[in-house]
């Protein structure tokens, strides 16, 4: 199966069309000034001033006559910033070593962003910048402005830690989507060239390095090369990085000596791909990695691969993922922790984290349509990503805790890595173009295809097309996601044509829901998805799933959650804020069987459903004697209080103010 063609799809969907429009006008835009530094209250990127450093260095050599010689590299640390931005030299790289990926994330964005209509000064101002990345690029097709302007004698020498070919990977998806999206080659050659090269200097053979990456995502990213281009070279080096990753003599210990003899989980190298059954190590890391694998198991039909994928698929959801869908517990290497060690207020849930795992799943679904792919994807999307930025499209969580006490945050060290609200941006800033381009790029997600079959995983109101045996075949979907499970879908000229559609039954209606079809016929339910087919000329599908309010349980090996439950609602995860409910909102119980009332508010600047439910307050009273002072003392009773618990969803926290945040409630 193949996603289906973004170009053909048109989103208007009452909720994502707003999420779309909010990218393109304001995010976009404001991401582009961060870029180039502009924001004063934000941290400073430097992203463009090295490409522009690079680019003045390579010139410098050009006009010279001379082969490129950068200078002698000089190791300054994993990030160099100056103290102030107008310090900054016009010839040194400042930021992270993976400081180019903000702008691919970016330019990929804008692409995916061109393809839902025309926008020529986007365009233009995205073409310019181009032109800057581009002239940064060596003559033998060489582009990471860190070794560039550091120094190229110890380029792809430290292939753990310094980012060249995650680099190389954003370079590529974001070359992709602009040229798909204008037809324009520049930014594609490059990324080609400098993929030609790398391919050049990597693989088993003598004299060539027998390295992988340290962060993956080339892996999928040459596989999406592989797919446009057709060019086998990119295949085979995607294969060559999955393949080589665990194998033994483990080739970070070659860089790093001091490694020698200890499991490397962190890059998920310590034993090999296929072997592989616990989702370990750095999550965002971990997540692109797995998602090269079901390219590779869906490209090459490798069963033992698909075997692991599979596997690790079922190690996060069933041991290692939040209720919100976000992933990576620990602060302590942006990691998995153990199996159910699901920590509420110090977990580090990166919203990266949370957009690899919707990579992950929409690729298992390219392998197979299996409901429980798409439920993953769509509890993801609905809850942590939003949740990664503000309203206003201005402001971005790196991290996405379950539970916040503002104080605490600020105060306790174990807790600093939360923050109260949303930042302007990061020094390190991989999330917020991160939910730039997977926003635009929604249009990828909402079906799947193959020969005969359109696989509907999404409900996301929108138009596409489908071409099955010489005839085109129209599908019109209406939705009331998320604030209401009701879905109307037209088909138009699918008569004769063998035409099937599959619609996804969402796990959390546990199998109910109410369907009408005219002018089509149910062939059968698998793998949680309804078919239909013999389609009429025209035909008209009504489906409801009920989106009632839930209590939802952990299993009872998740320590931090027992006696404990989430409220859900379709594919909504809700929970408390102390603007609404006051402080010290782990006092609050609701009952087992609490009975919720739904209200529509509009304070958000449009239309969300809101929970109301009867809960009371409770405060345990101590009495005296008081043995150890006034800390401890003997329980007497409970003091409780009524009051009238209101939830909003997840994705809206931290919009209107610092204040105390729960998604988990006592019962």
């Amino acid at each position: 199966m193949i996603p289906a063609d973004i170009k053909n799809t048109e989103i208007r969907d009452e909720f994502w069309s707003r999420k779309q429009a909010l990218v393109r006008k304001e995010v976009i835009p404001y991401q582009w000034e961060i870029l180039n530094d502009r924001i004063p209250e934000a941290e400073a990127s430097y992203c463009m001033h090295n490409f522009k450093a690079a680019g003045l260095l390579n010139e410098k050599m050009r006009k010279k006559g001379d082969a490129f010689e950068a200078p002698r590299f000089t190791y300054r640390g994993f990030a160099v910033f100056p103290e102030k931005r107008e310090d900054a030299k016009e010839d040194e790289f400042y930021g992270f070593v993976f400081q180019d990926s903000d702008f691919y994330k970016w330019i990929e964005a804008v692409g995916y962003a061109l393809m839902t209509g025309p926008d020529p000064v986007l365009e233009e101002t995205a073409d310019r910048a181009i032109d800057i990345v581009c002239a940064a690029q060596l003559p033998n097709g060489y582009l990471d402005t860190y070794y560039i302007i550091n120094g190229m004698d110890k380029s792809f020498s430290d292939l753990r830690d310094h980012h060249e070919l995650y680099c190389l990977g954003h370079l590529i998806e974001g070359a992709i989507s602009y040229y798909q999206a204008t037809g324009k080659e520049k930014l594609l050659k490059t990324a080609e060239r400098y993929a030609d090269y790398v391919a050049s200097l990597f693989g088993t053979e003598e004299g060539k390095i027998n390295g992988y990456p340290g962060h993956e995502i080339a892996e999928m990213a040459l596989f999406a090369l592989y797919d446009l281009t057709g060019e086998e070279r990119y295949k085979n080096l995607a294969e060559y990085f999955i393949n080589e990753r665990g194998k033994e003599p483990n080739y970070f210990e070659k860089e790093h000596p001091d490694m020698k003899g200890k499991p490397d989980y962190y890059h998920q190298a310590h034993i090999p791909v296929r072997e592989q059954t616990e989702a370990v190590g750095h999550a965002v890391r971990a997540v692109y990695l797995y998602s090269g694998m079901a390219d590779m198991a869906r490209l090459t039909g490798d069963a033992a691969l698909l075997n692991a994928c599979e596997k690790l698929f079922d190690s996060i959801v069933n041991t290692k993922m939040y209720i919100t869908g976000g992933i990576g517990a620990t602060h302590l290497g942006e990691s998995f922790s153990l199996p159910y060690d699901l920590p509420n207020d110090t977990a580090y849930s990166e919203t990266c984290a949370a957009i690899g795992l919707v990579f992950f799943a929409e690729r298992m679904l390219r392998i197979k349509a299996d409901s429980k792919y798409a439920d993953v994807m769509e509890l993801a999307l609905f809850n942590t990503v939003l949740s990664g930025m503000a309203l206003d499209g201005k402001s971005f969580f790196y991290v996405n805790p379950l539970d916040v006490i503002p104080e605490n945050c600020k105060k306790d060290e174990r807790k600093t890595h939360v923050k109260p609200v949303r930042q302007k941006w990061f020094g390190c800033a991989c999330c917020p173009p991160n939910i730039a381009r997977l926003i635009t790029s929604l249009g990828r997600y909402i079906y799947t295809e193959d020969e005969n079959t359109l696989y509907t995983h999404l409900y996301v109101g929108s138009d596409t097309t489908k071409a099955v045996n010489g005839k085109l075949v129209s599908v019109s979907m209406e939705s009331g996601f998320p604030n209401n499970g009701n879905v109307k879908i037209a088909v138009n000229g699918a008569k004769g044509s063998g035409f099937r559609l599959a619609l996804r039954i969402p796990g959390w209606t546990n199998g109910k829901y109410r369907l009408d079809v005219t002018g089509a016929s149910e062939k059968e339910e698998k793998d949680g998805y309804i078919y239909l087919g013999e389609f009429s000329e025209s035909a008209a599908i009504d489906i409801s799933f009920d989106m009632i309010p839930r209590l939802m349980a952990a299993d009872s090996r998740v320590a931090e959650d027992n006696l404990k439950v989430a409220v859900t609602r379709g594919p909504i995860v809700y929970c408390m804020e102390g603007v609404d409910n006051g402080d010290k909102l782990r006092q609050i119980r609701i009952d087992k069987n609490v009975s919720f009332t739904e209200e529509m508010s509009g304070e958000f600047g449009y239309d969300v459903v809101t929970l109301k439910a009867d809960a009371k307050r409770i405060i345990p009273s101590v009495s005296a004697p008081r043995p150890f002072g006034e800390l401890y003392g003997e329980f007497s009773s409970f003091e409780e209080k009524e009051i009238s618990l209101r939830l909003i969803p997840y994705y809206l926290w931290a919009n209107r103010g610092e204040n105390e945040m729960s998604v988990y409630i006592n019962i």
